[in-house]
This record gives structure tokens, C-alpha cells and sequence, in this order.
């Protein structure tokens, strides 16, 4: 029950992290910087210039937004185009991951057995790791342009100095969502990785010396003092005559039997 709770939530972390990517991609507002509006006068209205990733827009202070789209995928700023393949690579290795999770978790009846759904659900978080980096490094990408741009000494004329816009933190929360989920779906299969180890203790061995009576009528010559002292040659030989003397006596024993036989049915 516990590990299906906690398939259910990263689920649904994973989930919303990439409804937030795939808004953040159409969002405006990327960066931002505003021109007028100096000195604390009401008076002065301020005008804006904006970006995202397919087009740059300049709205005054009537509130009218004047665009520029990007023609063509080769005459976009390379930064641009970096940010834009980092997050659609994301969104494939998303894509999949959600597939194979959904395929995966505990609560569905479809996947085949256990271990199989386990494996599943570890691939999925595999691949929502690595959808969440990529669109880490998207986001990252571009601050970078911004921060060298803003922070920059002196720069060119008619360069302007942008702030991040909102959809930056919107997508870093959710890249960290990705993450989230990912490793909440890894916790539950762990044991894919780290099988249960068995460990058998052996029990000591005791050696126990043979046991001797006293008196000669139970000793053999196998359990006396000095058996296990003797060299082998000694302990075979020592075999032999004893089988030699109990073959002896029961010839005997066999032979008296006999006579009292014959010497009863004499009587008779």
C-alpha cells in the first residue's frame, strides 16, 4: 500500500512539472527591461521590450505590443536555438517516461509481472531524470545570456539589459518537480537494484574422540587407547587378525551347536 501511495505522488509531482515546462514554452515574458518612468513622476508612462523563444515584442504606454517573429530555425540567436532543442529533448525523454511509469506502477493491471513493472518503473524514472536535467540546463542557458548582458561592464550602444521573466522560476520549480518525481518512482523500486542479500552461517565442525569402557569384555580393537597412535600398516594388520579370531569362533561356536545336536538326537 505504502509503495503505491508513493508511485501516486511522484506521478503526480512528474506530471504537473511538465504541464509547467510545456506552459513555460508558450509563456511571454521571458525577459524583460522598461524604459521611462525616472524621477518618481506619475506623469512619465514607461514603455517595455519583451522576449521568448519566437519573437521579440516592444509594447508603450498605451499598452500596444508591437512583435518581430523569428523567420527561420537558422537566423535565431544560437542561445535561442540551444534553449529550444534543450527543452524539446526533455519533453521526448518526458513523454516516454511518463508511458513507462504509467505502464509500471502498482496501481494498473497491465506491465506482466512484478519485477517486470518494477524494472518498467525504474527505466521511467531514469528517463524523467534526465528530461528534468536537460530542461535544467535550458533554463540555466538562458540566465546566462541574461546575467552576462546585464552585469556586464560596459556594452554597445543600443544594447539593452534585460531582467528573467516569470516563466525562468515557473520552469525551475518545475524542472525540480521532474526530479522530484523521479526519485519518489526510484525509492519504490530500489530493491531492483539491491536484491535482498541471504547470508548461510555454517555450523563448526566438533571432532569427537570414540568412546572406551571399562574393563577388556567391551573393548575392541578399534576404540583402544593406542589405536589411533599406530602407523596404518599397524591398524590393517591389526584388522585383519581381529576378523581372523571372530571368523575362529564362530567356526567353533558353529561346531559345538552341531555336537550337542547329534548328541541329543543319540538320547533319543
Amino acid at each position: 500500500m505504502r509503495k503505491r501511495l508513493i508511485q501516486i505522488f511522484g506521478f503526480l509531482i512528474s506530471t504537473l512539472g511538465w504541464v509547467f515546462v510545456c506552459c513555460t514554452i508558450a509563456m511571454d515574458y521571458w525577459r524583460i527591461t522598461s524604459i521611462g518612468g525616472q524621477g518618481g513622476s506619475w506623469i512619465i508612462k514607461t514603455a517595455s521590450y519583451w522576449s521568448n523563444l519566437w519573437r521579440d515584442c516592444y509594447t508603450d504606454s498605451t499598452g500596444t505590443s508591437n512583435c518581430r517573429d523569428y523567420d527561420v530555425l537558422w537566423g535565431v540567436t544560437p542561445y535561442v536555438q540551444g534553449v529550444r532543442g534543450l527543452l524539446m529533448v526533455g519533453m521526448a525523454f518526458g513523454c516516454i517516461a511518463a508511458i513507462l511509469c504509467f505502464i509500471g506502477m502498482d496501481c494498473t493491471y497491465i506491465g506482466g509481472s512484478e519485477k517486470a513493472k518494477d524494472k518498467l518503473v525504474f527505466t521511467g524514472a531514469i528517463f524523467h531524470f534526465v528530461g528534468g536535467i536537460s530542461d535544467i540546463a535550458a533554463y540555466c542557458l538562458y540566465i546566462n545570456r541574461i546575467a552576462r548582458m546585464t552585469f556586464a561592464n560596459s556594452v554597445e550602444r543600443g544594447v539593452l539589459r534585460y531582467g528573467i521573466g516569470t516563466p525562468i522560476f515557473l520552469g525551475l520549480v518545475a524542472s525540480f518537480f521532474i526530479i522530484l518525481g523521479a526519485l519518489l518512482y526510484a525509492v519504490t523500486v530500489y530493491l531492483v537494484l539491491v536484491p535482498k542479500r541471504v547470508v548461510y552461517a555454517l555450523a563448526p565442525r566438533t571432532y569427537m574422540a570414540p568412546q572406551t569402557y571399562k574393563g577388556s569384555r567391551n573393548r575392541t580393537p578399534y576404540n583402544g587407547p593406542s589405536y589411533y597412535g599406530l602407523p596404518r600398516q599397524s591398524r590393517q594388520s591389526r584388522q585383519s587378525r581381529s576378523s581372523g579370531y571372530t571368523n575362529s569362533s564362530r567356526v567353533s561356536r558353529i561346531s559345538q551347536i552341531t555336537e550337542e545336536r547329534s548328541a541329543r538326537d543319540a538320547f533319543v
